[in-house]
């Protein structure tokens, strides 16, 4: 499960339940920045990632329209890190999820997502014409 993108940063992704899903990931050397520590956008993509899994577990296409992440800790190389993103709100047109990027116990980033939800006709209970 998964695109090249994934493959090429090294994630992996479950779907854990409906609205539910974690991805995986090493932090290798050519994740880091400058400063040594795991990239920012390293981190943010792991629970972008997370997030779009969740958001499209339950059959109806989702896109984000909004996202923000917050960092709290630094990771770092040989780190194993995991972001979840579970389902916070599921309305008919829109959801909104967190997820938490950790190493372990430790909570280095916290990632909140907006998406709409493409309703089709057979979703939406109205017959075709």
């Amino acid at each position: 499960m998964g695109d090249s993108f994934m493959s090429a940063l090294g994630l992996e992704v479950e779907v854990l339940a409906p609205g539910q899903a974690r991805t995986r990931a090493t932090v290798r050397p050519d994740h880091l920045n400058t400063m040594g520590m795991a990239h920012g956008g390293f981190l943010y993509t792991m629970a972008d990632t997370a997030f779009a899994f969740a958001s499209n577990s339950r059959g109806v296409p989702a896109v984000a329209i909004s996202t923000h992440m917050d960092y709290l800790q630094a990771g770092h190389a040989g780190d194993h890190l995991e972001a979840t993103a579970s389902e916070v709100y599921l309305g008919y047109r829109t959801g909104v999820y967190r997820a938490e990027v950790r190493n372990g116990a430790t909570l280095l980033a916290i990632f909140t997502g907006t998406v709409y939800r493409k309703q089709g006709k057979q979703e939406a209970g109205a017959e075709e014409k």
